[in-house]
């Protein structure tokens, strides 16, 4: 039975990294008599995946992490469970049974996230940005310089930018997050303090996940619908 495990990740725990995530939640799961499945093969190993890893320093309330279970367990249990094991910093919100075939792959699915960006205490630009970012926020094309193999190349990200705006007391945007395409946030403000004329120090930002989305629509017309909603509660 596959299960897609929604959880919060905040607080100190956002200095932790993706592999000590994975370990972490290894344990908890073992800790929270989880009866997860195992691989087979010479050296078993817990049969979970996460649907884009969190970058280190970022907070989010819309973290994924998809495993395969033999017994059934009622959602509302395995949440207390899992929590009654976690640490200050993590939190499980929804425990849910995916079905087989597209949805069954939050790793493959994942398509798009919303993010809140804040700016640290000292950090913000002077009196009058706000107007300068609507204006960056109705360009076309927001062009930037990629670092390859093959050395740099100029990109327009525009296209990646799903929504973008600003809001009473933070930035928000919409942004391609998958293995095919893919803009980071802290990308889209480089850009704009590009644009600008603008110099923000090193960790200016404080960036906040909200929700990460799968696109269950056509290339001709996007359908973002939450990972969590494509599984169902267990009673």
């Amino acid at each position: 039975m596959k299960i897609r495990v929604k959880f919060r990740k905040y607080g100190v725990m956002k200095f932790i990294g993706h592999l000590d995530m994975m370990r972490y939640f290894q344990k908890a799961i073992r800790r929270a008599g989880i009866d997860i499945c195992y691989s087979e093969g010479f050296s078993p190993h817990m049969i979970m995946s996460f649907a884009s890893p969190l970058g280190v320093g970022l907070t989010s309330d819309g973290e994924y992490l998809d495993i395969e279970v033999g017994q059934a367990l009622a959602s509302e249990e395995a949440i207390r469970r899992l929590n009654d094991v976690m640490t200050e910093g993590v939190q499980v919100v929804s425990f849910r049974k995916i079905p087989d075939g597209k949805a069954s792959n939050a790793m493959a699915l994942t398509a798009a996230a919303d993010y809140e960006i804040r700016f640290r205490e000292g950090c913000a630009p002077k009196e009058g940005w706000q107007e300068t970012f609507d204006g960056f926020c109705a360009l076309e094309t927001v062009p930037v310089v990629k670092k390859t193999k093959k050395g740099e190349r100029e990109v327009d990200i525009r296209p990646l930018i799903y929504r973008i705006e600003r809001r009473e007391d933070c930035i928000f945007m919409q942004v391609a997050t998958g293995s095919a395409r893919n803009v980071k946030p802290e990308l889209v403000m480089e850009a704009f303090a590009s644009w600008a004329g603008l110099e923000f120090p090193e960790f200016a930002f404080l960036i906040h996940r909200l929700e990460v989305y799968a696109d269950m629509g056509t290339e001709e017309k996007r359908q973002l619908v939450a990972l969590e909603s494509l599984g169902e509660d267990m009673k």
